[in-house]
């Protein structure tokens, strides 16, 4: 039997994995069988771009934490290598960066499970979310979206400026008398 001091280490692993867990905006659980530490090291620094939290967890640890937020329809994936990805930041972002190296690695990497918001996601949910763009291409979108009339109203005026003989040329600056 192990002793007290090894058994409250373990317990303060669950109870920070159960923590990071309930307050991601999204996880995914990932086989990462098979991958050289190049790919992994990569992997790891795109993710970090992101502020994706990622790291191998251990599958018991894992289960007792799942068990203790009430995630327990988890436990059955918990087997052979295991790894986590969350983040409480763009919930949309580990999902492309995880789904782009499961294309490149075939079968070395793969996605076991995923949730967001404390509900599981099925195979066709985490694809389409890994279709979407970035958080940041969507503010661009909606950016110029919210762009576009006031854009197209100062052609309009220039176009009728220009119509009534005026100018949209700035004025030429007088010379600097001395």
């Amino acid at each position: 039997m192990p002793n007290a001091k090894v058994l409250s280490e373990k317990q303060a692993i669950v109870d920070a994995l159960a923590e990071r867990i309930k307050n991601a905006g999204a996880g995914i659980f990932i086989d990462y069988k098979g991958i050289t530490v190049e790919e992994d090291t990569a992997l790891r620094a795109e993710l970090r771009k992101e502020s994706i939290n990622y790291s191998v967890v251990k599958n018991t640890l894992v289960r007792k934490a799942l068990d203790k937020i009430g995630m327990s329809d988890l436990d059955s994936i918990l087997n052979g290598t295991t790894s986590l990805a969350t983040t409480e930041d763009d919930p949309i972002a580990p999902f492309r960066i995880v789904n782009d190296y499961s294309k490149k690695l075939n079968d070395r990497f793969n996605v076991k499970a995923a949730f967001m918001e404390g509900k599981m996601l099925n195979e066709s949910e985490i694809v389409e979310l890994a279709a979407l763009p970035s958080k940041e291409a969507l503010y661009a979108k909606v950016l110029g979206t919210m762009l576009a009339p006031i854009s197209s109203l100062a052609v309009c005026l220039g176009q009728i400026l220009e119509q009534k003989g005026g100018s949209v040329a700035p004025a030429e600056e007088a010379p600097a008398t001395e």
